[in-house]
């Protein structure tokens, strides 16, 4: 089973990756032209997570009735439903990080290899906003 482990991440990781820039989502410019709703609006990044929002939910449904992963560790929880300023605040701030770079963590790793200077510059402003947090918390 620890083979498992190790390869299923990494399929599921490949998956996703390659999704991501099947989608062109690994494009700063696609999800630039998503927020810019008074200009050229670009309506495809709805169409994205719109998919992954249904996948989750199948996904959530499907899992409601297993007590373990295929790995064997157990499954976490649901998450925390309950909505405070933290919640607000952090979306806010993933939102604005999100617009200014073009990139979320998810599609910036995938996009690492082929840009990775945009990458590493994004990486590096996502540390310091993390350690900032940490600091004024």
């Amino acid at each position: 089973m620890s083979g498992l482990r190790l390869v299923l991440p990494l399929l599921v990781g490949a998956l996703f990756g390659a999704a991501l820039l099947l989608s062109g989502m690994t494009d700063p410019a696609k999800v630039r032209g998503f927020l810019d709703v008074l200009g050229a609006w670009d309506p495809t990044l709805a169409f994205v997570m719109g998919g992954a929002v249904a996948v989750m939910a199948v996904g959530w449904r499907v899992a409601g009735r297993f007590t373990r992963a295929a790995t064997g560790e157990p499954l976490p929880g649901r998450p925390e439903t309950r909505m405070d300023s933290r919640l607000f605040l952090g979306s806010a701030m993933f939102g604005l990080g999100w617009g200014i770079a073009g990139y979320c963590p998810g599609p910036a790793a995938a996009s690492a290899l082929i840009a990775p200077w945009p990458f590493l510059i994004f990486l590096i402003a996502m540390l310091a906003g993390m350690a900032a947090v940490r600091l004024v918390r």
